[in-house]
């Protein structure tokens, strides 16, 4: 039994797998910064009265989005992050979800946020009061 167009097929698929897995994989950065106990929060919000006010992107357990404790509707969501962003020289998204929100809405907004062309977007891992 000849052997050799079994071994021809098998090396194409293998060449063929290999250029198209990486095209498979999506990826997301994340930057965790290192926590630093010497630093006193409350000492470091006095000094930035000068500063923009930071936006919070906050997504509640019934599905609402809030830009800053302002409901916003998701047809509208985009456009107004387009508009805050553009008079804005930080261009830092925070966002916040509460603990009970399905995955996958709290990932159509960070898709909506993505969308406008946002770079940096910080996820909270605490609540915001």
């Amino acid at each position: 039994m000849n052997v050799t167009p079994l071994v021809d097929v098998v090396l194409v698929l293998l060449i063929i797998f290999m250029v198209i897995t990486p095209m498979m994989v999506k990826q997301l950065s994340v930057n965790v910064p290192k926590k630093d106990d010497k630093t006193d929060i409350k000492k470091d919000q006095g000094d930035n009265k000068d500063s923009e006010p930071q936006v919070i992107l906050r997504v509640r357990d019934d599905g609402n989005a809030y830009l800053n404790k302002t409901h916003i509707p998701d047809n509208t969501l985009a456009l107004k992050l387009k508009r805050v962003f553009a008079a804005r020289s930080d261009q830092t998204l925070f966002f916040d979800a509460d603990d009970n929100l399905a995955f996958g809405r709290a990932m159509e907004v960070l898709d909506l946020a993505r969308g406008i062309g946002l770079k940096t977007i910080a996820v909270l891992p605490d609540k915001v009061e």
